[in-house]
């Protein structure tokens, strides 16, 4: 095994040592936690979340990369780096990264996504420097060895298998490329076969240093944590690695998209000996920074986000013919994605799309009525902040909005962002994102009389 040996370390510059900038952006009452921002020389971003009344702390790193930033011979590249940088440091082996948190009984994971890569580790409050030191050494570090990439190859090609096994996930990806065709935002974030064999390790290296650069980066923490501390943590880690080196630098601004073409009325079959057919018929959505992304979620929620939802009722309650149906909305910098998922044995799959398809149309041409509005606005407050109630996911809120958005929303401004929806403007977005024609994606054991008549679904 190539050994691992110390980097040296140099001794921080005074002009590194430039002013960082903090700024207070959410004053914390009641409860609710103070968030507060401060831009290191070097572009860094770091973002806090101070709840004193809890005993954890949730650190994480977000990189401003995601599948829809690879070429076609690098798809899968950011997700094959995001297991890399686990692998080894020079101050660290694999071992001693995972070890170091498990002697603490702290988490740590990561994930990859189509427009950003998150690190996290959550510990106890009193752990949070340890997490800090080993996060930032592993961002900032890693060496991305020859022999760890063709280790690292077999475990990444078993994650693809694994998804592939499971076709009620696989049918998300096969929506993704029936509406966004052969493009980085239409492939599979973990690559293909094909393309995670032909990955080098020198050509993850230079994706690693064009995209892992602090103005990239955003450090989001929240939890029993104090901001200054937070801050001359980090900042020390990353000054130990080398990696502000640019005192003017400054952070990128949040993706402003590239207007991906999206599908129209088009079907993809992709025919499996499973026990169900696992259908998606859905039409393109709203990108995340879109106004109305508020009415868009109460609409979601009322016709497929929960039990009383439209098509849960229709589909499952009246007539059992799924166990499994609801529906979702994606947002990315340029646009979205609408879809309506149902699982069902493959002789129903007519019906059942027959069935969303005729409640999309309705909802299309009359909305949806006074009381289902605002029974879905209920819900999707409530769902709200239940699902902020610890602080990976409000470490998750903070880093997102600062690398997506470029600020921060309180959850009081979000809660009222929702109430503030009114029935006409969730019928207004049903008749604009209904009222296209939606494609379709289904994977499952269809004959050949069954797959032809798939294109009544979207005609």
């Amino acid at each position: 095994m190539t050994s691992r040996s110390s980097k040296a370390t140099a001794r921080p510059s005074s002009e590194a040592r430039a002013v960082a900038r903090t700024q207070t952006l959410i004053q914390g009452t009641g409860g609710i936690g103070t968030v507060r921002k401060t831009t290191l020389p070097g572009g860094l971003r770091i973002v806090t979340e101070t709840l004193p009344s809890v005993r954890s702390a949730t650190f994480g790193i977000w990189a401003h990369v995601g599948s829809r930033d690879e070429t076609r011979a690098l798809n899968g590249a950011t997700h094959y780096l995001e297991h890399l940088l686990f692998k080894g440091t020079a101050r660290r082996s694999a071992l001693d990264i995972s070890a170091a948190l498990d002697a603490v009984g702290g988490e740590m994971n990561a994930f990859t996504a189509k427009e950003y890569t998150c690190y996290y580790a959550r510990v106890l409050d009193t752990d949070l420097p340890l997490a800090i030191d080993v996060v930032c050494d592993m961002l900032t570090g890693s060496l991305i060895l020859e022999e760890d990439v063709d280790v690292e190859r077999g475990a990444i090609l078993e994650e693809i298998a694994m998804t592939e096994d499971d076709p009620g996930d696989c049918v998300h990806d096969l929506f993704a490329h029936t509406m966004f065709g052969d493009n980085a935002l239409g492939r599979p974030v973990l690559g293909t076969v094909d393309t995670v064999n032909a990955l080098t390790a020198d050509r993850i290296r230079r994706f690693y240093k064009k995209h892992y650069d602090p103005t990239h980066l955003v450090v989001a923490c929240a939890g029993n944590v104090d901001h200054a501390k937070v801050v001359r943590q980090v900042r020390a880690a990353f000054e130990k690695a080398g990696a502000l080196k640019d005192p003017a630098a400054r952070p990128i601004a949040p993706r402003d998209g590239r207007r991906t073409i999206r599908a129209s009325g088009k079907v993809e079959l992709l025919g499996r000996k499973t026990e169900q057919a696992h259908v998606v018929l859905g039409m393109p959505g709203l990108a995340r920074s879109d106004d109305r992304r508020w009415a868009m979620g109460v609409l979601n929620t009322a016709l497929g986000g929960g039990m009383s939802s439209r098509l849960f009722q229709e589909v499952r309650e009246k007539r059992g013919l799924a166990y499994s149906v609801y529906s979702y909305t994606s947002g990315f910098a340029d646009c979205g994605l609408f879809g309506v998922y149902a699982g069902c044995r493959p002789s129903q799959v007519h019906d059942v799309l027959r069935i969303c398809r005729d409640e999309l149309d309705h909802v299309a041409r009359n909305g949806l009525s006074d009381d289902e509005i605002a029974r879905a606005i209920g819900q999707l407050r409530g769902s709200t902040v239940l699902g902020l109630e610890d602080t990976g996911a409000l470490m998750n809120r903070i880093g997102k909005s600062e690398l997506c958005w470029g600020e921060q929303m309180s959850v009081d401004d979000m809660l009222a962002k929702i109430a503030a929806v009114t029935p006409d403007e969730v019928r207004s977005v049903a008749r604009d994102i209904l009222g296209q024609r939606p494609s379709l994606s289904v994977i499952g054991p269809l004959k050949d009389k069954q797959a032809a008549r798939l294109h009544d679904a979207v005609a």
